[in-house]
């Protein structure tokens, strides 16, 4: 057939999921990919984009339903943009994101052989998010939306009674939020028109401890009225340890990095993952599923295979969370972590947990590794979990010359992953197995712990 042009309609067959969670069908040999289809799906599509080599298409009609389409449970699907396989069954997206890690490490990182094991899959399908950013909005009348962007969209918002992957306590954080802000007429933030007082409502769970954390983003000036929200929040929410505010004044959405004052009790939570308890700011990295993430951590002391002899480090640190947790195993760790409030935590979290044996150290991984590696005990061990970005060039090539004899990948990307992936084994390392974790259900993205050897 001809290449396909936009609002072009194809009757398509979808043959399985693509990384994204768009399903993959063919127009007469030519590649369509389309939201909100199911492999098997017999669908009637429109095209949105026409490329050399394939279109993207959205869907119009489910002309027959796959065997493993099933039905959406939350009202908000698909016109949210956060949970985009909710209407796919969980097995199938599980066995999807397996296969995903496997073509990306064949296709980008020349690496066709390396055993990729069966998924973990999450333990909780829903109500397993503990942290939540919901964006403020102004609707057609005036009033609130709070809750997500819609699909696509950088200028509407899904408003959000219940969200599903929330906890209840994260779902009732936000809806506390939007009593005061009705009441107390808070103007939401019109991104269009650049002007509102409420940008964004965080809310963060400590799951085994039942700590809570809102964090208030608004433009300047709503000292006074967000001051009001501690004590009604405190009724509503007794679970709450702390309300901070931040000031956003800027064109971009953004909810960290922002001059930040804490209105009531403290700036931070703490998190218990596996005899290890964890101070998080409000800014820190964790993992937003805490049971997932606890299976995560034994996949990687898996991977690393500590004896209690070995020096661990662990780069791109965050707060400390790996390492610590495979602290007791190991002789000595060094921690690396560019964001310094990350590095006072992690350092606060070693001396609260008792292990001496710990050091964090402020900075670029690859200026660290450069310039202390001198003074820095030679590695046995070391686990990297880079951004979604995956590694530089230059943090590859630091690490190739720190030589780990053993080196634990854990991605949240598996394109990145595979491009960094291809670099070590070209630089010497054996990648021996890679295993995928579901920490995200109902979405597509992926978490995998690798090992390499040298």
């Amino acid at each position: 057939m001809e290449r396909p042009k936009r609002d072009d309609i194809l009757d398509v067959t979808v043959d399985h999921l693509a990384f994204g969670g768009q399903g993959v069908a063919r127009a007469d040999g030519f590649v369509v990919f389309c939201d909100d289809t199911a492999p098997g799906d017999h669908a009637r599509v429109r095209v949105r984009k026409a490329r050399r080599r394939f279109a993207e298409a959205r869907l119009e009609e489910v002309l027959e339903a796959g065997p493993d389409r099933i039905v959406a449970p939350c009202a908000n699907v698909p016109r949210c943009g956060g949970c985009r396989l909710q209407h796919v069954g969980y097995e199938t997206v599980l066995a999807a994101k397996r296969d995903q890690v496997a073509e990306h490490l064949a296709r980008i990182g020349h690496l066709p052989d390396v055993t990729v094991l069966e998924a973990d899959p999450a333990l909780e399908h829903f109500g397993y998010r503990n942290k939540m950013e919901y964006s403020a909005s102004p609707d057609r009348d005036g009033g609130l939306h709070l809750g997500f962007h819609e699909r696509g969209r950088w200028d509407s918002i899904v408003d959000i009674d219940e969200c599903m992957i929330a906890t209840p306590l994260g779902n009732r954080l936000r809806e506390a939020v939007r009593r005061w802000a009705l009441d107390e007429g808070v103007a939401p933030y019109d991104q269009r028109a650049q002007e509102g007082v409420l940008r964004h409502v965080v809310t963060r769970e400590g799951v085994n401890t039942g700590q809570a954390l809102v964090n208030i983003v608004t433009t300047a000036g709503a000292e006074e009225v967000v001051d009001r929200l501690a004590e009604r929040l405190v009724g509503d929410c007794p679970e709450l340890v702390g309300l901070v505010h931040s000031i956003n004044d800027g064109v971009a959405e953004v909810t960290s990095g922002l001059v930040t004052r804490t209105v009531w009790g403290r700036d931070f939570i703490e998190e218990r993952i596996h005899d290890v308890t964890l101070r998080l700011s409000a800014g820190a990295f964790f993992q937003t599923n805490t049971r997932m993430a606890e299976r995560l951590y034994e996949r990687a002391a898996e991977a690393a295979g500590l004896s209690g002899g070995e020096v661990l480090y662990d780069l791109y640190a965050g707060a400390g969370s790996v390492g610590l947790v495979l602290a007791p195993k190991a002789r000595e760790v060094v921690a690396i972590e560019i964001v310094e409030d990350a590095v006072r935590d992690a350092t606060a979290n070693a001396e609260r947990n008792g292990f001496s044996s710990y050091r964090a150290i402020c900075g670029d991984v690859r200026v660290v590794l450069r310039e202390q590696r001198d003074q820095l005990p030679a590695p046995d061990v070391a686990i990297v979990d880079p951004p979604r970005a995956g590694l530089s060039g230059g943090a590859v090539r630091r690490i190739l010359e720190l030589a780990p004899p053993v080196l634990v990948y854990i991605s949240c990307q598996p394109a990145t992953f595979a491009d960094n992936a291809k670099r070590f084994v070209d630089g010497g390392y054996t990648l021996e197995w890679v295993r995928p974790v579901d920490m995200f259900p109902q979405t597509p993205h992926i978490e995998a712990v690798a090992r390499f050897t040298r």
